[in-house]
């Protein structure tokens, strides 16, 4: 097995304690048992909690902007394109990164600043939505729509039914396009 997969399956157990048995459940002991590895074997590719929570923030930015990218290649309309991208991305995750995305309730509570590589992000979409083709002040309401959404999620608070989802997700990826 390779280090990057390796590397991988310790951010999926580090999200996984993050998402099923909360942020404060997020120790090393706990990590390594749930990978499978030994404290050691852990540390090896993580010699901190810090270091490991800024692991799964740096892999949660990159896999976001891997999927808006991959998005965007299949939109043949240039103008809302990243925007579309955006929204279809956040609103259709997966189960698997809709647990990933606990890691950042975990960056807050160990270093605020741990979220660092989150704002840059936010700072380089803001030049992305600006060049889209779009009103920047629609684009950043659909924006932030989508975010509303996501955070909904994350926190388990006001989850909307099924269908109601797919109407706002239509509306907002409709909304785009004009």
């Amino acid at each position: 097995m390779g280090r990057n997969s390796r590397k991988s399956d310790i951010l999926d157990a580090a999200s996984k304690i993050v998402n099923e048995q909360g942020i404060f459940n997020l120790t090393l002991d706990a990590v390594a048992k749930e990978a499978g590895l030994s404290k050691g074997g852990l540390l090896y590719h993580y010699p901190s909690k810090e270091e490991l929570v800024k692991g799964m923030v740096a892999y949660l930015a990159n896999n976001y902007q891997e999927k808006i990218a991959k998005d965007m290649e299949g939109d043949p309309e240039d103008k809302g394109k990243w925007l579309r991208a955006y929204v279809n991305v956040t609103f259709n995750q997966s189960e698997q990164n809709k647990q990933k995305n606990a890691v950042l309730l975990a960056a807050k509570a160990v270093d605020f600043q741990l979220l660092d590589p989150i704002r840059d992000l936010y700072k380089s979409w803001e030049k992305e939505l600006e060049n889209d083709g779009v009103d920047p002040m629609k684009a950043a309401i659909i924006q932030l729509a989508a975010d509303g959404v996501w955070l909904s999620e994350l926190f388990d608070i006001n989850r909307m039914e099924d269908k109601k989802k797919e109407e706002v997700f239509q509306y907002l990826m409709d909304w785009a396009k004009e």
